[in-house]
């Protein structure tokens, strides 16, 4: 999607404190807030609902009349925020209330052939309806639009008994058993996701979770998580860990995968799965004994979820590693929109924000890690871990650790500036950072150069309280939180 010249003037801003190896990042952050202060005298208003199954997002925001050029800019930050709003809760439709041009541009856009097709075309698979078209509908008034709407949900926090878990990420399978809140063994086990056999994932699961279930003496429950959204009946309905599954196959072999290998491995027990950003979060606030968390978990993408001031869920997908964070024109693309976007976190807050830096921070690596090479941009991610690696060998080398160093500030600036963004839709009191992204001294200098951010660009979000927990916690946190899901019977 090119971005209009009146966009650019608006909306592209350099940060106070910038990103060492990345001088031309421009986040949404500040575009936004630029385009709010230049809009807040304009008399008309957009706004739009996005409904779902269980609930309904509403904004509002004032835009430039129709016909100027700087209506553009409007129609472009609308996209943006629309885009970002989808991400955090999911629609089954757009509907839109406001000036005809850019309501006309819009709809335009969030079409299979606009600007926005991949969100179109997702989202019907991610609400569980595939075979109902998201469609984008133009309101006579804001009055015609349903109220904002969220169902919290509440889920299990104690692991006592027998308990097995797993968490599901794009580069390896976790496991864990844990007895009456004791982790008894844990396992990290590699597998691609990019095998089109629903087979193989399905024997690749098994036989990870029979390993680590032998270390019990009887399975009491079972709780998982997995990235995508999951069903209240625990029911795979989108997951981005089986992408080249077929679309026939994933509904047959796919959609009930979780049910299957729980009653192949235990019978009938308790079984809770749930999204690993959701689990991240209660992870969170299991550790800190607090609510309004959000939990971040820097695998192999960026997983997210939060927690509300009750330690609740709000029933959102969080699946905030499709979400914009650079506006930067040539921001890097990603291979899971196949380009359709810029700037999307999968490429700044997971290892691949790593990765594509590793040559620029100075660590040695093979030709074939060095990005934008043809095998950095697959959705591959057995390479990424692999340069993750390297570039954490770097840092533990006091030569390298200076130039390597400017890898993990330039990360702690995307994380910082993603921080403010989210805080403009999320209550955030604390942030747990989890995931191998962050471990070591590496980490910590990413940590540090995000507070930065929020001290210097962001002083009303500077009260955020960040919080790790040990590597061992970081690696298999989520599944400790996942084990703790299923309620078992009194």
């Amino acid at each position: 999607m090119t971005m209009p010249s009146s966009a650019m003037k608006l909306l592209l801003l350099r940060p106070k404190v910038p990103a060492p190896l990345d001088p031309n990042f421009c986040p949404v952050i500040l575009g936004k807030r630029n385009y709010m202060e230049a809009a807040k005298g304009c008399s008309d208003q957009l706004q739009w609902a996005l409904p779902r199954s269980d609930g309904c997002a509403r904004y509002s925001m004032p835009v430039f009349p129709d016909g100027s050029e700087e209506a553009e800019a409007s129609a472009y930050l609308a996209g943006v925020l629309i885009q970002e709003m989808i991400w955090q809760r999911s629609a089954s439709g757009l509907m839109l209330s406001g000036p005809a041009g850019i309501c006309k541009k819009l709809k335009a856009d969030y079409s299979e052939s606009g600007a926005y097709g991949f969100e179109v075309t997702s989202m019907p698979n991610v609400c569980g309806t595939p075979d109902t078209p998201f469609e984008v509908t133009v309101v006579d008034s804001p009055s015609d639009l349903p109220p904002a709407k969220d169902t919290p949900q509440v889920c299990g926090k104690d692991a006592s008994g027998c308990r097995l878990a797993f968490d599901l990420g794009k580069s390896d399978i976790k496991t864990v058993a844990v007895k009456d809140n004791v982790v008894l063994d844990s396992k990290e086990t590699e597998w691609d996701v990019t095998d089109p056999d629903p087979e193989y994932h399905y024997n690749a699961i098994l036989d990870a979770m029979k390993e680590t279930a032998a270390k019990l003496p009887k399975i009491d429950a079972i709780g998982g998580s997995a990235t995508g959204t999951i069903s209240a009946d625990n029911g795979a309905t989108w997951c981005d860990i089986f992408p080249n599954v077929p679309k026939d196959v994933y509904q047959e072999k796919v959609v009930g995968i979780f049910r299957r290998l729980a009653k192949e491995i235990a019978g009938d027990v308790p079984l809770k799965v749930i999204n690993d950003g959701e689990v991240t979060a209660l992870a969170a606030v299991a550790r800190i004994k607090s609510g309004n968390v959000l939990g971040i978990s820097m695998g192999s993408s960026e997983g997210a979820g939060y927690a509300n001031e009750d330690g609740n869920l709000l029933g959102w997908i969080n699946e905030l590693c499709y979400v914009k964070l650079d506006l930067n024109p040539e921001a890097p693309t990603d291979p899971w929109t196949k380009g359709a976007h810029r700037g999307i976190s999968h490429m700044y807050l997971g290892q691949r924000g790593a990765t594509k830096l590793a040559a620029k921070g100075g660590v040695e690596v093979p030709p074939s890690y060095v990005y934008p090479h043809p095998e950095m941009c697959t959705i591959k991610h057995e390479g990424h871990a692999k340069c993750l690696k390297l570039i954490q060998k770097a840092m533990a080398t006091p030569a390298k650790m200076e130039t390597t160093r400017q890898i993990y500030e330039t990360m702690g600036v995307y994380l910082g500036y993603a921080l403010a963004q989210y805080s403009e839709f999320y209550k955030i009191d604390h942030v747990m950072i989890l995931g191998r992204v962050s471990r070591g001294d590496g980490g910590n200098i990413m940590l540090d150069t995000a507070k930065e951010v929020l001290n210097q660009e962001f002083p009303e979000y500077s009260g955020i309280t960040f919080h790790t927990a040990d590597d061992y916690f970081k690696g298999v946190g989520q599944c400790i939180a996942a084990a703790a899901l299923p309620y078992l019977p009194s």
